[in-house]
């Protein structure tokens, strides 16, 4: 899934006949899982020099007890009656979108609606990571000495 979710903004075009490979390996699943993936695998992407055309954040929202409720945890999301993880751009693109589950019409949207505003969150946690990685990094240094 993170393959579908990360591939619309890579630029694979500067990367001819090759491949790009992101490992995401699981300590300890207590849910959200498939989002948290994305989420690591897109700045780690960015981390390693990777052109992309924009950054992608994922959320999840789900159904439980009749609810829409953000980010379900273990127990939400192993009896809710939907799961419904989004994948998008800052700007709102969505790259992925997958539902399990019955939702209505209106509960769909509402679904659709919160897990945006979780991805936006999520977005503006892992912009705040990579400025505050790279701005402590030291620009180098060089002496010029003029010329006699």
């Amino acid at each position: 899934m993170s393959r579908e979710a990360l591939e619309p903004v890579i630029l694979t075009s500067y990367f001819p006949r090759s491949v790009i490979d992101v490992f995401v390996e699981v300590l300890q699943a207590d849910a959200g899982t498939r989002t948290a993936g994305i989420n690591a695998a897109a700045v780690a992407l960015v981390d390693a020099g990777i052109p992309m055309k924009s950054m992608i954040s994922a959320c999840a929202a789900g159904k439980v007890a009749d609810t829409i409720v953000l980010d379900p945890m273990k127990e939400e999301d192993n009896f809710g009656q939907a799961d419904l993880p989004i994948a998008m751009t800052p700007n709102g693109d969505i790259t992925l979108l997958q539902m399990d589950g019955n939702l209505s019409p209106d509960e769909f949207h509402m679904a659709v609606e919160m897990a945006m505003k979780g991805a936006r969150d999520i977005y503006e946690i892992q912009r705040r990571a990579l400025v505050e990685k790279y701005s402590q990094l030291e620009a180098p240094t060089v002496e010029v000495k003029a010329c006699e």
